[in-house]
């Protein structure tokens, strides 16, 4: 039986023409979309026209109002505070000033959802590079014709740019005026030492420019120490001295570029400045070159603020921070928590240039609360700023959520509000989004619902610290001893000896039964119990 020959094969040609053409169009367009500085990051949605719009027409948060407003409790509009009111007045003061807020460069504009087990997820508006193209060449003045040209350090600079317009729309709408960056997350960095330098110049007068004629500067500016091959072994603690010198030279580029945009202070976080195998790591060495690391950028800063040559008298006196961290990406970090970095300020004279800048999370990564973070770098003297985070109780990482749990926020403020003095610096949200968090409009939520969260923790810190409440006084019963007679005679201030203290523990309870329990000592109950009645009622 004979078998009719099928038509298929000669359509194989023309399919085959047709999936190479398919083929073909799909790749030019993946490779219009190619993205951002950071090869890593999700390809960016397009622009509808490929025009740069005028700055009065661009937008990156459409659906968000030009200024969010205070409605309270009771509104249902989400584009609305409920409980930040920043002319509110809280334990004297406006909410406004208990509460500098600033806005994370990093995470709010240039976090695209990546993390150790996946690729980035966020497609950003301002991450459109054909946008970018549009707006190089109506700022250089090149013809249109040129766009597809564009590429290299001019496409990674003009989107650095997008992404900063991009975070003051954010900061206008939130009613925010301080922000917190990172050197090498607003520049890209170039194909030399120079371009480098030069693309964060570029930067810092950009920022300057779009600062100019408003209230918006940054609460901190740092030196990214810890991304570059170079750092993998540490900066300041690095057993090359060649990178310990970057790292020096870096610091103070990123020194006078926050003088120079009127920055209120300098933060130093240490994500490698520890170790990760001990038996290897010369502790006294690296400590010490730490400490002279940190010495050398005081110094500088000091002298720098002192010229008041980038703003007049209101540079003086402003503070440096360190941000304390146990580990991560480190085994071990140096500055592992408020007490182990005054330890290591204190040994080397550094704490009368330095304070503590406490981050929610790093707080509890080292087995602590924020609250107790807050507390005790407050009774040392040494709290200066705030990051406002939290993290996850079944993650073991530093996952920076915003802080939603006013209750969290008011415990950790509690210590601010007893002193009656805001932070010297502020509260930066120091938190991003979800991978899973993907549209613009989240970032606005985020933001909403943390300054949300402290206001209304502040207001409960201001209960709980109300001289005659009920927390209050029961804190003052339990330790009325201290304020007697007895704790007088003790004479802490200067007589007070072991010697006179055996003496007269002899006179009161020498030769008397069961001198174990004092029978003429009253044993006062602590009343935790009613203590944390107090707390969950006024929040």
């Amino acid at each position: 039986m004979r078998v009719r020959a099928s038509p298929a094969p000669a359509l194989v040609p023309l399919v085959l023409a047709g999936l190479v053409l398919l083929a073909r169009s799909e790749i030019f367009a993946l490779a219009r979309k190619t993205t951002t500085p950071d090869d890593t990051a999700a390809s960016p949605v397009s622009s509808d026209d490929g025009a740069c719009p005028a700055p009065a027409d661009e937008t990156f948060f459409p659906d968000v109002p030009d200024a969010i407003p205070f409605l309270g409790p009771d509104t249902r509009e989400r584009f609305a505070f409920r409980h930040y009111d920043p002319g509110e007045i809280v334990a004297g003061r406006p909410m406004r000033e208990w509460l500098r807020f600033s806005v994370a460069y990093w995470h709010a504009v240039a976090d695209r959802g990546a993390d150790p087990f996946g690729a980035p997820t966020k497609r950003w508006p301002w991450d459109d590079e054909e946008a970018a193209r549009a707006c190089h060449l109506a700022d250089s003045g090149a013809s249109a014709s040129t766009s597809a040209e564009i590429g290299g350090n001019d496409l990674r600079m003009a989107l650095a740019k997008r992404r900063m317009r991009a975070l003051f729309e954010l900061m206008r709408k939130l009613g925010v005026d301080r922000w917190c960056f990172h050197d090498r997350d607003v520049a890209p960095i170039g194909a030399t030492f120079d371009e480098t330098n030069a693309n964060f110049e570029a930067m810092v007068d950009y920022a300057a420019e779009l600062q100019a004629g408003t209230s918006i500067r940054p609460l901190w500016g740092t030196a990214q120490l810890f991304k570059e091959p170079h750092y993998a072994q540490g900066a300041a603690t690095s057993p090359d001295p060649s990178a310990f010198l970057k790292a020096a030279a870096q610091v103070k580029r990123a020194m006078d570029a926050t003088l120079r945009l009127g920055g209120d202070a300098f933060n130093f976080w240490g994500g490698r400045e520890g170790y990760q195998h001990l038996p290897t790591t010369d502790l006294a060495l690296e400590r010490r070159n730490y400490a002279a690391f940190l010495e050398a950028a005081a110094r500088y800063w000091n002298a720098a603020t002192e010229k008041s040559l980038h703003g007049g008298a209101e540079n003086k006196k402003k503070p440096l921070l360190i941000e304390p961290k146990p580990q991560e990406p480190t085994k071990h970090q140096y500055d592992w928590d408020v007490a182990t970095t005054a330890g290591f300020l204190r040994e080397f004279g550094l704490d009368r240039h330095f304070a503590l800048n406490v981050e929610c999370n790093h707080a509890t990564l080292a087995g602590h609360s924020c609250a107790h973070e807050t507390a005790l770098a407050s009774a040392m003297g040494s709290l200066g700023s705030l990051d406002a985070n939290t993290g996850d109780p079944q993650t073991g990482w530093d996952t920076d959520q915003f802080m939603t749990d006013h209750r969290e926020a008011a415990l950790a403020l509690l210590p601010l509000v007893r002193d009656g003095r805001p932070l010297a610096v502020g509260v930066n949200f120091d938190a991003k989004l979800r991978r899973e968090s993907t549209d613009v409009n989240d970032l606005v939520h985020a933001h909403v619902g943390g300054m949300d969260a402290f206001a209304r923790g502040l207001k409960t810190a201001a209960r709980l610290a109300a001289r005659g409440g009920a927390l209050e006084t029961l804190r003052e019963e339990r330790y009325a001893g201290w304020r007697g007679a007895e704790a007088e005679a003790l004479d802490l201030g200067g007589g007070f000896s072991l010697e006179r203290a055996a003496e007269e523990a002899a006179r009161r309870w020498g030769g008397r039964e069961n001198v174990g329990y004092f029978r003429d000592a009253t044993l006062r109950s602590g009343r935790q119990e009613l203590a944390e009645n107090v707390v969950a009622d006024a929040a």
